[in-house]
């Protein structure tokens, strides 16, 4: 049995180097940029480094929340933090790496062996992970306790 799903995005040029994406099933849009570090970058708008890297970090946290759920994990905090590099690879720009620090925080030190292998399990299902190029470096942590800062 063949499961498909599309997502339609449409981008529309604004001005300058700007845009704003939207999607038909959204009600929100994003403003997007060329980002600074390039000629004529705007700062402080999304860029599509910043959408390629948050693309693989949100889709890190949902498929965590769905594996913790069909794992009866009980957690209190979840975070993550992700560094895109971008670089030149055989004379083009690409983002070559992609590294998360997600941080999912227990109640009980009894947890820990199973929020490990949920988070793991959660980078091996990545789906936006999985279907890009980039090299993902995985550095996951689990705490004990109440403190919820990255």
């Amino acid at each position: 049995m063949s499961v498909e799903h599309y997502y339609t995005v449409n981008v529309h040029w604004d001005k300058e180097r700007q845009g704003k994406l939207t999607a038909t099933e959204l009600n929100t849009e994003i403003e997007v940029a060329t980002p600074p570090q390039f000629p004529k970058g705007i700062d402080g708008v999304w860029s599509p480094e910043h959408l390629f890297t948050a693309a693989i970090n949100s889709c890190l946290m949902t498929t965590f929340l769905a594996i913790a759920e069909k794992s009866k994990l009980a957690f209190i905090h979840f975070s993550s933090k992700a560094i895109g590099k971008l670089e030149i690879v055989d004379g083009k720009y690409m983002m070559s790496e992609v590294t998360l620090h997600p941080i999912v925080t227990i109640e009980d030190e009894t947890h820990r062996e199973l929020a490990e292998k949920v988070l793991h399990k959660s980078e091996q299902n990545c789906l936006i992970a999985n279907s890009v190029k980039s090299t993902i470096l995985f550095h996951p942590e689990v705490r004990v306790g109440l403190n919820l800062t990255m």
